[in-house]
């Protein structure tokens, strides 16, 4: 039986980290499992995506991250509390927020839903779909641990922005990329198995990442 294709939504908030959202973005945009992908940019989002990409935060940021290659995708404005993802008959695998600022976890955390974003991530919750909240800041207080928890006993996964250093990565290129890689294998769109674990292969693996 053919695996049925996902419609997913990506947020964006203002978190640094902006060209992550670009490698999971596209990475989607041309996986054929993926049916359609809604995109969320917080208005903190378009700033940091300005400052980091260049250009202006009323740039339309599927543009910004796809170019012409946007036949996936649609935009919604983050306080378009009438979107499609904020209503759970909306069919919806679930949502990746990449990066995504503490302060919206806070929010979803505590059952907040004062823009799209939190009100979609909400809707994931109650709806049992997976919400994977993608931190980006360092270091954690013990309030961002407890909200973590809680996210966590609602069903969300926090899955930080961290790189791993195993595969001894030569560019911070290929550390979005093993970044993009190990968050949609986790979520079920295995991309390849470039950066699996390969027992007895372990040093031959290791020297394929250097070449």
């Amino acid at each position: 039986m053919a695996e049925q294709r996902r419609n997913i939504t990506v947020a964006v908030t203002g978190a640094g980290g902006t060209l992550m959202a670009w490698h999971v973005l596209s990475t989607l945009n041309r996986d054929s499992r993926v049916e359609h992908v809604d995109l969320i940019v917080s208005d903190a989002g378009r700033k940091l995506m300005a400052h980091e990409f260049g250009g202006s935060e009323d740039d339309d940021p599927v543009e910004k991250l796809l170019g012409d290659g946007r036949e996936k995708v649609t935009s919604w404005a983050p306080d378009d509390l009438a979107g499609a993802p904020t209503s759970g008959s909306y069919p919806s695998w679930g949502m990746v927020v990449v990066p995504c600022a503490l302060g919206v976890m806070s929010r979803v955390a505590q059952g907040q839903a004062n823009s799209l974003i939190e009100r979609a991530a909400d809707v994931c919750l109650k709806e049992r779909r997976q919400l994977v909240l993608c931190v980006r800041e360092t270091p954690f207080n013990m309030i961002h641990l407890r909200n973590m928890t809680q996210v966590t006993e609602a069903g969300g996964i926090v899955y930080p922005m961290i790189p791993t250093f195993y595969n001894a990565p030569q560019s911070v290129e290929q550390m979005y990329e093993e970044f993009t890689t190990r968050l949609l294998g986790f979520i079920g769109l295995d991309q390849t198995d470039y950066y699996a674990w390969s027992g007895g292969q372990a040093q031959a693996q290791r020297e394929r990442s250097l070449t």
